[in-house]
């Protein structure tokens, strides 16, 4: 009797702990912003239900919380190959991200997401464009996306590149989405041209707050949906120094 009590007293103390354990780490899931990440660890995928439950204002609270993450060096641990599995017959992603072309602001790393987490259009200078954003109205409205997320980053070679009116190939036109960028930025004793990177990263939030402007003038689906607080809409810039994410909170509803 004594020998199983003891045994029953061990069991106990290691079913406490294990619960204590878990309890940690759903609370540290949260990256601190006080809402559940939509991918906590290991095979975790976001679901219908998830995706449903969460809030234009959550979705991103969860990127700000990854972005957090990543900075940190304090990556959630996934299981990538149970996730692709877990998401191979549907996918429920919480947001769409439109970010840059460059090699260094690979948005799903940056932002500390998993598979299925969210959608991700990338393009050289982050610009608009009719199959953009048709893809966006489809994650929105159709996939049930909470969040459109325009992220640019410092020190832009596409921006630089309609700064100097690089002509190239089909890459003409492309800078020329950019170029009414240059024009908002106010005239002032600042040397405009590619070399001033204080000047290269006015013309880049400019750009990123123009396609945000675009987006609700261009979509009625998508501008209806942010009137509504179905979703939410949010500019931000990537520093590629630094790897932080400067969100622009008064474009987001």
């Amino acid at each position: 009797m004594k020998n199983l009590s003891v045994r029953f007293e061990l069991f106990f103390s290691l079913t406490i702990a294990a619960l204590i354990t878990v309890g940690c780490q759903s609370s540290n899931s949260s990256g601190g912003s006080g809402t559940t990440s939509p991918a906590v660890s290991g095979a975790t995928v976001q679901t219908h239900a998830s995706q449903t439950a969460m809030t234009p204002a959550q979705a991103l609270a969860e990127l700000k919380a990854g972005n957090d993450r990543f900075v940190t060096d304090k990556p959630l641990h996934r299981d990538f190959p149970t996730q692709v599995k877990a998401t191979a017959a549907g996918q429920y992603p919480f947001a769409v991200v439109l970010s840059c072309l460059d090699s260094r602001q690979p948005i799903e790393i940056v932002l500390d997401q998993g598979v299925g987490d969210i959608f991700s259009a990338r393009v050289a200078g982050n610009v608009l464009n009719d199959d953009i954003l048709g893809s966006m109205e489809f994650a929105c409205k159709a996939s049930g996306s909470k969040l459109i997320a325009v992220i640019g980053h410092s020190n832009c070679g596409a921006v630089k590149g309609a700064i100097d009116d690089v002509q190239l190939g089909n890459l003409t036109g492309l800078l020329t989405k950019i170029k009414p960028a240059i024009d908002a930025v106010p005239e002032d004793d600042q040397a405009r041209n590619s070399k001033n990177y204080k000047f290269v990263d006015e013309v880049s939030e400019a750009n990123i707050k123009l396609v945000l402007k675009e987006i609700r003038e261009r979509s009625p689906i998508l501008r209806e949906m942010i009137d509504k607080g179905e979703i939410g809409i949010v500019g931000g810039m990537y520093d590629l120094k630094t790897g932080k994410v400067q969100f622009y909170e008064n474009d987001s509803k």
